[in-house]
C-alpha cells in the first residue's frame, strides 16, 4: 500500500466500513498544497479491495494535476464505494458516507462520479457541509462540453491552423451528458457530426436533432475524421487502436483517455495531436470547485473560458521541448503542485 502511495505521491488514505449500510469507502487524497482536495465520488463493484485503492490513487492524482491546471485553489482527491450485489438502502448508505466525509474535517470535498447521482450528494449533504454538485447545485455536465468545445477549437487551430469548426468532421464517441452537449455545441458551429453510443436512442436522437451520421461503436475509432472526441470510457486509445486512427487530432471529454501513457508518445509518433484529457474535460471541475466557493456565473464562465488558453499553451511547450502534450501537461502540473520542471 505505502509503495503504491509513493509511486503516486499520494498525501494520504482513509478507509471507512459501516455493517449496518453495508458501506465500504476509500478516500485518497493525492495533494492539498493548493487547497483542500476536491474530487468525485465512484459506486462501483471492483473485483477486489487492491483494485479499489489503486483507482482511488490513480483518480485523485489526477484530479490534483486538474486542479493545477485549471488554476484552482483546489487539490485533488477521490473516493469510491465499493458496491455490494445487494444493498438494503442506498439513501443510508450515502449518509453513512456523509459522516465518513465530515470526519475529515472539510480535507475532503466530495462530488458526482461513475455510478453517483446529485440525488446522493443531497443525501451526503444532510450530514457534512463538503460536497459538491447536489440537486440545488446543478448539472457540470454542460460546463464541461463548453470547455471541451473551447478546447477543439484551440485543437484545430493549433494542428489545422483555423478554429473554424465550419465542415469540419468531428467523430464523437459516446453521446451522455457531455457528448451529447458538445455535440449540440459542434453542430450550431457547423462541424459535421459522426456518433456512437452504446445507446442506440441517443444516436437515433443526435440524427433527427443534430443530423448526426451513425456510426457502429467498434468502427468509430478508426472512422476517418479530423476530430476524434471520447466522451465514454476511459482507456480506449491503445498502441493497437493508435495505429489504426485517421484523424488530425483526438480531443475529447472522456478520463483515461490513454489506456499506458506511452500511447502519447505513439500518437506524437503519428503526428496526430493529443488533447490532455484533464485539461481540456477540467469545465465541470471549474463550476463545482468554484461553485462550492460561492463564486456567480459570470466568474465561472470567464473562467472556463481559460481552458483554450491553457492548451494551447501546453500545445506550444510541447512543439518548443519536441514532447508529447501529455508530457507537457505532466510537467506543467507537477511545476505548481511541487516545483518541478526541466524544460522551456
Amino acid at each position: 500500500m505505502f509503495d503504491m502511495m509513493e509511486a503516486t505521491r499520494l498525501e494520504s488514505l482513509h478507509l471507512a466500513q459501516d455493517p449496518a449500510t453495508g458501506l465500504k469507502a476509500i478516500i485518497a487524497i493525492h495533494n492539498s498544497r493548493l487547497g483542500p482536495a476536491l474530487g468525485g465520488c465512484r459506486y462501483l463493484p471492483y473485483p477486489s479491495h487492491d483494485a479499489a485503492l489503486r483507482d482511488a490513487a490513480r483518480l485523485a492524482q489526477g484530479m490534483s494535476y486538474k486542479a493545477a491546471l485549471a488554476g484552482l485553489r483546489q487539490g485533488g482527491g477521490k473516493a469510491v464505494i465499493i458496491r455490494s450485489p445487494h444493498v438494503n438502502n442506498r439513501g443510508e448508505l450515502f449518509e453513512a458516507f456523509g459522516r465518513f466525509v465530515d470526519s475529515l474535517g472539510g480535507a475532503y470535498i466530495t462530488a458526482v462520479d461513475s455510478g453517483t447521482s446529485s440525488a446522493d450528494m443531497d443525501c451526503i449533504a444532510q450530514y457534512t457541509r463538503h460536497v459538491t454538485s447536489t440537486t440545488s447545485g446543478g448539472d457540470p455536465s454542460p460546463h464541461t462540453a463548453l470547455g471541451v468545445f473551447s478546447g477543439i477549437r484551440a485543437s484545430a487551430q493549433a494542428r489545422l491552423g483555423s478554429d473554424d469548426l465550419e465542415g469540419l468532421r468531428v467523430a464523437i464517441q459516446g453521446l451522455g451528458h457531455v457528448g451529447y452537449a458538445l455535440a449540440e455545441h459542434l453542430a450550431a458551429a457547423g462541424a459535421e457530426l459522426l456518433v456512437s453510443d452504446i445507446d442506440p436512442g441517443k444516436v437515433q436522437l443526435a440524427v433527427e436533432q443534430l443530423g448526426a451520421r451513425p456510426v457502429p461503436n467498434e468502427a468509430l475509432l478508426t472512422t476517418p475524421c479530423d476530430i476524434l472526441a471520447p466522451c465514454g470510457l476511459g482507456g480506449v486509445l491503445t498502441s493497437q487502436v493508435v495505429g489504426h486512427l485517421r484523424c488530425a487530432a483526438v480531443a475529447g471529454a472522456a478520463n483515461n483517455q490513454l489506456a499506458q501513457p506511452e500511447v502519447a508518445d505513439e500518437l506524437e509518433g503519428r503526428g496526430i495531436l493529443y488533447a490532455p484529457d484533464y485539461v481540456i474535460n477540467s469545465g465541470g471541475l471549474i463550476y463545482v470547485a468554484l461553485q462550492h466557493q460561492g463564486e456567480q456565473l459570470p466568474t465561472i464562465t470567464a473562467h472556463l473560458a481559460r481552458i483554450a488558453e491553457r492548451l494551447t499553451e501546453v500545445y506550444a511547450h510541447a512543439q518548443a521541448d519536441h514532447l508529447s502534450p501529455a508530457r507537457i501537461a505532466d510537467k506543467l502540473a507537477e511545476r505548481i503542485l511541487y516545483g518541478e520542471y526541466s524544460g522551456h
